[in-house]
């Protein structure tokens, strides 16, 4: 499972493919080595066309080209106080106003402010409540793999926070929205402990949430899941997406409806 901590701002186009678009892609220049003459020549992927990443294309974001900017905040929420969903939602806002103010601290006058900063925390709970994040030690880890088969499912809760700039700079000057996913994973209890002592080895999930990675040899101990396979391996990407429509598009939406009132 991905430890996913997003917290970027950067410089690039969102919805671009994932090599740069050229000329040839938009049936401007002929193709090297491409169809014979008078034939059109070969068109790429073109991004996504909705009006949220058209509004946003060119603009300073955290999703192509992607300026890490890590958040320097130290994790030590309370896990007993706030309990597993409510701690992995406020990690995921601490970090996210914790970039988007360092970017307007460190911002020059050559730099243009973040138009939208992206924060992602992720954690496994145990089907006894217990909150995990990444093996500390090896040891750790085996004995964090051998819990989860032992206890045969648990679950996968991933917090995205999505903020932008308000345009009429209303209080607080931006808006962010954010969301929980979760999902169940159930781990094969035929599993034995050779191969969860194989596969710690291979490291593959020594900086994961939970010690493991569904999108890799991970897979070999889970047998199923329940929800979406993107919140497991990497960021939800659904609900990202309809967070930074609501925190980019959805500016004064709220006013109108305190004036309705």
């Amino acid at each position: 499972m991905s430890d996913k901590k997003l917290e970027a701002t950067s410089k690039g186009s969102v919805g671009s493919p994932p090599y740069a678009a050229t000329a040839v892609q938009h049936g401007a220049l002929p193709a090297r080595n491409g169809p014979p003459s008078g034939k059109p020549p070969l068109r790429g992927p073109f991004p996504l066309d909705i009006p949220v990443l058209n509004q946003l294309r060119g603009k300073r974001l955290g999703l192509t080209n992607v300026e890490i900017t890590p958040s320097t905040k130290p994790e030590n929420l309370s896990k007993s106080e706030l309990g597993p969903f409510e701690y992995v939602l406020q990690t995921a806002i601490q970090k996210c106003l914790d970039v988007y103010e360092t970017e307007l601290a460190n911002s020059l006058a050559s730099i243009p402010d973040p138009s939208l900063v992206v924060s992602a925390d992720t954690i496994i709970v145990t089907n006894s409540g217990r909150i995990l994040e990444k093996p500390r030690s090896e040891n750790d880890h085996l004995n964090m793999l051998k819990m989860l088969r032992d206890q045969k499912y648990h679950k996968c809760y991933t917090a995205v926070a999505a903020l932008a700039p308000r345009e009429d700079v209303k209080f607080p000057g931006y808006n962010l929205e954010t969301a929980v996913e979760e999902t169940r994973v159930f781990f094969d209890d035929n599993v034995s402990d050779e191969l969860i002592e194989s596969y710690v080895k291979t490291r593959e999930g020594a900086d994961k949430a939970g010690g493991y990675g569904l999108q890799g040899m991970g897979s070999l101990l889970v047998e199923k899941i329940e929800g979406s396979w993107d919140n497991v391996v990497g960021l939800p990407l659904r609900v990202t997406l309809g967070l930074i429509e609501k925190a980019v598009l959805n500016q004064g939406e709220e006013d109108e409806e305190e004036d309705d009132e």
